[in-house]
Formats: C-alpha cells, structure tokens, sequence
C-alpha cells in the first residue's frame, strides 16, 4: 500500500512554489526527482539519516521517475556528487523572482550544530548555544516577514560568532538585488559598527533589547510610571503597554533612534519569582560555607557584600546588597525594541513578532526536519544536505502558514492544525494495489 496524503499536499506546495523548474534548471530529471524525494522525506519521516530513506520508499510516492526506488549507497553518491554552482543557482534563481520595490523585513537568524566529522573543514570549536564539548558549523537564515518564506540560506565556520558574520550577510542580500530592506535581529548581532554598516547601506533594523540591559535600563527608569497604566498606550493583542521616545543608541551614534519601552504584567510577575528565588538560593549556598575557607565568584559579589576573617580567611557572613536587588525587581517585567525608522510602539512590537515563525523555522529545522545531526562524514555531503535541508524548510514553512491562515477562518483551535500533526492525519490516507493492477483508497477519508 501507498501512503499517499501527505505526498500529494506537499507536491502542490512545491508546484505553487515552482521549486520543481528552478531545481529543474540545475539537476537532470533523475538527481531532481531524488532530491525533491530526500526533502519530502525529511518533512515526513523527521529524520535525514540516508540509511532509513529505502524503507520510506516502498510505502511512499516518489518523485523519481517511474518512481524509481534508490538504496542508501546511490543516495549518498549524490549527495556527494551536489555542487556549489548548483546550490548558488538555486538561489540565485529563488531571489530573482521577488518584488524588490515593496519594503520587506528580512528576519535573520542563526544557530550552530554540533559536528564530530573530521573531514568538514567549517567544522571548528567556537561558542555554541548548547555547549557539548564538540566542534560545531553555524546555520543561518534570512527570512522575509512580508511574504513569510526563507530567501537564503548560509553557512559559516564554527569559530565566527553572529556580531562578526552580520556584515557579510548584508552584503549578500545587496547581490540578490534587495535594496528596500530592513533586518528584525537579535541581541547576538548587536554592535557598533553593525548598527553604523547598516546605516551605510541604507537598511533600517529592529532590535530586541532586554530591560536589564544597561543600554536602556536608565532610559526606562526614568519613564517608569509614565505609560504602564494609561489605556491609552495598551497593545492588548500582546498584553503589553508601550511607550516611543528618541534617543541615541550609543555615546558616539550620530542619529537618534526609537526605543519603544515596554511593560508586562505577566512578565514582571515571573521574572520577580525568578530574581527572589535566585538570591535565596544563592543565600543558602553562601550560608552551607560560613566559617570555612572558601572563595566565590563574581556572580555572587554581584548581589553581595562577603565578609571574611581577617586572620583566617574563612568566609564568615554574607551582606545582601539590597540595592542592587532592588533596582534587578524595579526592571522586572520591562523590556525595549529599538529601530531606526520612526513607528509607533505597535508597530514595532508587530515587526519583531513576525521574527516568531523565523525562530520556529530553526526550531523545526532540528525536531521535525530530522537535522539536529548532519550525518555525513565529507565536506561535499554536509554542503549538499544543508541545501536539502533549506528546500525542506521552505516547503514545510509554506504548509505552516497555510494552516496558520485556515487556523485564523476557524472558531474553535484544532490540535491537527499544525504540521506534525496534520502529516500524522495525512499519513492515514492509503491506497491498495489490487489485481487488476489498480491502486485504490483502502478507506474513507477521516474527518
């Protein structure tokens, strides 16, 4: 039997997203059918590992043609055999079909994936999220809030932090022809001479900062009380009450930007919770080392005074310095949205929320995609699965914003409405070749 739902749905997205003449430009019909088969197998299986991808082809309709089935070795040979003219055409051709004159938001995020292969030169040791004691490559991606899809992709050596990578990856979207752009970034690309490149090139940005950063923790203090209870200044469609004033984001900045200031009470709340269950933790621990020999870091000079015996050099009590405290519980609850164009505080909070399905993309990349390990041992194949793994996260980003707009027409939230678990319902539409040679549904289809 043929599992054939989920096939079906995903080749309509890939025709309405011409994927299939653009990789037709770049890839025979055979190394076409097969590569759009490895995407679809990832989004369907969550897995990448080529060693399943046979068992997924004998109850699976192929691309290949006359649905021919490959073994895991041919696979590989492919991957190996993927070059960079055909991943660069690829996008090439991908970003020269854009609008370049309606203004975009370009979401740019990265990650980092760990990698034990020898053989892959990006693979280096560098500061990953998640520290496993393993040499790691980055993954990034650029990702259009207006028209909600992934517009290219990169991917650099693992010692090269975010803040150093930006630039180059402004520059790239200036060669695929986007002129009328801004960036949603996060706190990771936040410096200087980002923020004064960008304005070299023209390019607007929108920047999350938290409240406790001392870049706006001043600027907050001194608009505390002015806009958390006026209605006026309520975006009840994110639970937050917002405030817009200009000032500049560093002593030498030579414009004024747009710090748009915000409260949440829900927020204030947990993060209150978090900072007093902190320090009575840290209160505890410094008190299990009361008169014994013993050093601390700064994290607890931070919030403390520590007193130790001049003779002995035992650790005798700790001081809570309770204006630091307090001054951790007076920002709890704020935080702040910088941009370079004048909008109003909804706006901005509106922007930087469209970054959401940017991140979930990353998210999904490693969980439903199957990537969280890349599984080749070359250079030539890591490139190659990267590639696949970018048309799967288009295809699979166009099936979520499908759902998202037939969640938004429906009155009720459905627990089949996102992509796991539409796939699973997918997945139970069959076929049964008979003997006549004719295949035929084995059931109704479910509700």
């Amino acid at each position: 039997c043929l599992r054939v739902g989920t096939y079906f749905v995903l080749r309509k997205i890939i025709e309405e997203c011409s994927l299939n003449d653009i990789l037709g430009k770049y890839f025979g019909s055979r190394d076409m059918g097969l590569f759009l088969d490895l995407a679809v197998y990832s989004i369907i299986a969550e897995n990448n590992a080529a060693q399943y991808y046979p068992d997924y082809t004998y109850n699976h309709p192929l691309f290949t043609e006359k649905m021919k089935q490959y073994s895991d070795s041919t696979v590989s040979d492919f991957l190996n055999s993927v070059t960079d003219d055909q991943s660069t055409g690829f996008l090439n051709t991908w970003n020269e079909s854009r609008n370049y004159r309606e203004k975009i938001y370009i979401s740019y995020d990265s990650t980092n994936k760990n990698c034990q292969a020898g053989d892959i030169k990006m693979v280096e040791f560098g500061h990953p999220k998640v520290d496993m004691g393993e040499p790691v490559f980055n993954y990034a991606v650029a990702y259009d809030t207006h028209n909600q899809e992934p517009l290219f992709y990169e991917k650099y050596p693992g010692s090269l932090n975010d803040i150093s990578q930006l630039q180059f990856m402004l520059d790239k979207a200036s060669g695929y022809g986007y002129k009328k752009i801004g960036f949603i970034l996060d706190r990771g690309c936040f410096s200087c001479e980002n923020i004064q490149y960008m304005d070299k090139c023209g390019y607007s940005f929108v920047i999350m900062v938290k409240g406790m950063s001392a870049l706006v923790n001043e600027l907050i203090l001194e608009n505390k009380g002015t806009f958390e209870n006026k209605r006026v200044n309520n975006i009840y469609e994110y639970g937050v009450y917002g405030k817009t004033i200009r000032h500049k984001l560093y002593a030498s900045d030579k414009k004024e930007r747009y710090f748009h200031l915000y409260h949440s009470i829900s927020k204030e709340s947990a993060e209150r919770i978090e900072i007093e269950n902190r320090i009575n933790q840290m209160t505890q621990y410094l008190k299990k080392y009361q008169n014994k020999v013993k050093e601390f870091g700064p994290g607890f000079e931070k919030y403390f005074n520590l007193h130790y015996d001049e003779k002995s050099q035992a650790f005798i009590l700790p001081e809570e310095r309770c204006s630091v405290v307090e001054r951790e519980l007076d920002l709890a609850g704020y935080f702040c949205i910088v941009t370079s164009e004048k909008m109003s505080a909804k706006e901005a909070i509106e922007l930087y929320k469209s970054r959401d399905v940017s991140e979930k993309l990353f998210r999904g990349d490693k969980s439903y995609l199957g990537n969280k390990s890349i599984r080749v041992y070359s250079e030539e194949s890591a490139r190659a699965k990267i590639f696949v793994e970018f048309v799967a996260m288009i295809v699979r980003c166009k099936m979520y914003i499908k759902l998202k707009e037939e969640m938004k027409k429906l009155d009720k939230k459905l627990n089949y409405m996102t992509v796991s678990a539409a796939i699973k319902e997918l997945e139970k539409i069959e076929m049964v070749r008979q003997l006549d040679n004719i295949y035929r549904l084995d059931h109704a289809v479910t509700a």
